[in-house]
């Protein structure tokens, strides 16, 4: 059995020679920016540009005709245009009494684009979108320093149809942010492996930060990953690699927690209620809800199945999950496993070795944490499993290909890999029969040809040579024709209107309230509370006199809701779960008697509470004085009338 050879390029100058001096530096300078170089092929640049603008057009077709904003994001990034107070910690009002439930580095760069541009859709969706095609661009050259050109190719195209990651890109949610600075992280990494210096390390370790502070703990899902290819591959001796990996881990360490640590050092009379905590520190909401409950179901993070299914080895493959990430997982299974073989005998700084451990600790990690996560749980957190599968797929899939042309022995398992990944998007396309039920067809007989041409490829002469390259076409569209179908459908006809549920694929209408999307996802339909009619609106305006917030509410949607359609400081007293206890009888009476708020709107059809929330809506009840609802246009009988009470505090 022979493997491929693995040769290092060189940059060759105009006349074949090796270029020197700034032109040398110009055209390092371009490798860094995934741009290639004079002595690429002439298909690489156009090919990376045509997959970068698939992946803008996917990301960014007709956002602006659907309410892909999520509100609750949405009106903390409003309120932090009208507050650098609330812009720093990340409030949901702009006079912060509550946080949102998650770090603010996506809401920064948000609110950015929304201070230059003006606060609307594109400002709040261009930074999703140019995060996600940044993410593309940084795989493909993460991937191509390491397995070449035609690996980056293929790795970038599969991240950019992955049809979970078209519909979170698609969202203001914190994800595309995520993913992109875990791939810089990854890509830092690699930089790091195969130059053996520290600062590369400290780079990548700053990006898991940055990660951090923007989506939590789940940033350092990729840290095992990356922290075992650096401890397997890099240059430096053992102890040296070690001590690089232990100042990594104070940079890491750093860089995650200084938000955090600034916050809860402030006094908690000055600074907002974190969002989603127990004790209104950011401290606990990593430990708690958004933390470790998330993965133990503990801290009200319980109920994860009525999301992404029930906990369990299956969860990526069932009928919500398999059809957002799962397509080419099988395969990328396979090209990791037969990739180590193959490359067992490289020398222990391979850098293409070394990428296969990286982003194969990245799938196996990934993997067992969504897999049995017994907490809340959305089918797009696996966006972040994507650029792992991508890479898996392209690097795996080129090396799969050479052995597979220069030995009998290892001839049959690119044809397993093909057949795998078409029988698995047949059975995943099948889950949605009455949409495009060619589609499936179509899989099975692409998957025939194109295993049909690698057997003829393998044929001698130019006629095997020529049928090699047809199977290389069969094999692809086989790979991609069921995600790609998914991901066109989440652009140009999939389901909109997520409200913080992203799924991608088709949508079928499934009976009132519900919506069904391609993969068996479900969501809620009708999004958050609806917004509260003008004539309440107006009667809010006119009697809130000096008060620093226009009204409270139980819960942070309906508070978003206020805040968009008013622009004013909506008090959210239980946050997003509304079950926060961020208002307390005591601070209640506090602001009554500072002439803070004057105004407390009520479900009156809203199921008994717990907590703090329950004693402050029962003190309202008891203490307040109930508007007659014709006192703002509304009859009593009416559904907004029957279904919101509003009391007067003062």
């Amino acid at each position: 059995m022979t493997t491929p050879a693995h040769h290092s390029p060189t940059l060759p100058g105009p006349s074949g020679t090796s270029a020197s001096g700034s032109h040398r530096g110009s055209h390092r300078l371009l490798r860094r920016l995934a741009l290639g170089g004079p002595e690429d092929p002439r298909w690489s640049r156009p090919a990376l540009w045509g997959v970068l603008l698939a992946a803008f057009v996917l990301y960014a077709w007709s956002l602006t005709s659907a309410g892909h904003a999520n509100a609750y994001y949405s009106a903390a990034v409003k309120s932090g245009t009208e507050s650098w107070k609330a812009f720093f910690f990340g409030s949901l009002d702009s006079e912060s009494f509550i946080t949102v439930d998650k770090p603010p580095m996506a809401l920064w760069v948000m609110g950015l684009f929304a201070r230059v541009l003006g606060f609307g859709t594109w400002s709040l969706m261009l930074p999703q979108v140019l995060a996600g095609v940044a993410a593309v661009a940084v795989l493909h050259a993460t991937v191509r320093r390491a397995a070449g050109l035609p690996a980056a190719l293929i790795a970038a195209g599969v991240l950019a149809l992955t049809p979970i990651t078209v519909a979170i890109n698609r969202e203001n949610a914190p994800d595309p942010l995520l993913v992109l600075f875990l791939v810089l992280a990854a890509w830092a990494c690699g930089r790091a492996i195969e130059t053996g210096r520290l600062t590369w390390l400290l780079a990548s370790a700053g990006f898991v930060g940055c990660g951090f502070n923007t989506k939590m703990l789940q940033a350092f899902v990729v840290v095992p990953a990356l922290a075992l290819a650096y401890l397997v591959a890099a240059r430096p001796d053992v102890p040296r690699r070690i001590w690089h990996l232990l100042a990594a881990g104070v940079a890491l360490a750093v860089s995650s927690s200084w938000w955090m640590v600034v916050v809860d050092l402030i006094p908690a009379a000055s600074r907002p209620f974190a969002g989603g905590s127990t004790d209104g520190t950011v401290w606990d909401v990593v430990i708690g809800f958004n933390g470790l409950g998330r993965i133990l179901g503990e801290g009200g993070g319980s109920g994860g199945g009525s999301f992404g299914g029930a906990a369990g080895a299956g969860r990526l493959f069932n009928d919500i999950v398999g059809g957002q990430i799962s397509w080419l997982l099988p395969f990328a299974v396979l090209a990791l496993v037969a990739g180590l073989v193959l490359l067992r005998k490289r020398p222990r700084t391979d850098p293409a070795r070394a990428a296969l451990v990286l982003w194969g600790g990245w799938l196996a990690v990934h993997h067992v944490v969504f897999s049995f996560a017994g907490g809340v749980f959305h089918p797009y957190y696996t966006t972040a499993l994507a650029p792992a599968i991508a890479a898996l797929a392209g690097s795996g899939g080129v090396l799969l290909y050479g052995a597979y042309r220069r030995s009998v022995g290892w001839s049959w398992v690119l044809p397993v890999g093909v057949v795998a990944t078409g029988a698995w998007s047949f059975v995943l396309l099948n889950r949605t029969p009455e949409w495009n039920p060619w589609l499936r067809w179509v899989v099975v007989a692409a998957t025939a040809v194109a295993v049909a041409a690698l057997v003829a490829a393998r044929l001698p002469g130019r006629r095997g040579r020529g049928i090699a390259v047809a199977s290389v076409a069969f094999t692809l569209v086989t790979a991609l024709a069921g995600p790609g179908a998914y991901a066109s459908a989440t652009a140009f006809g999939g389901a909109k209107d997520s409200y913080g549920n992203a799924l991608a694929g088709p949508s079928m209408e499934q009976g009132p309230g519900m919506r069904q999307t391609g993969g068996g996802g479900v969501r809620m339909a009708g999004g958050p509370a609806a917004a509260l009619s003008p004539g309440l609106i107006g009667y809010l305006h006119r009697n809130r006199g000096d008060a620093r917030w226009l009204v409270a509410v139980s819960g942070a949607q309906q508070a978003a809701g206020i805040i968009l359609s008013t622009g004013e400081p909506v008090i959210a007293m239980g946050g997003f779960t509304g079950q926060d206890p961020a208002m307390t009888v005591a601070k209640l009476q506090d602001y009554i008697r500072n002439g803070e708020l004057r105004h407390i709107l009520l479900n009156a059809s809203a199921g008994p509470r717990k907590g703090a929330i329950s004693a402050v809506t029962a003190w309202v009840r008891q203490n307040g004085a109930l508007v007659d609802a014709g006192e703002y246009g509304e009859s009593p009988s009416s559904s907004t009338g029957a279904e919101q009470q509003l009391y007067r505090l003062s």
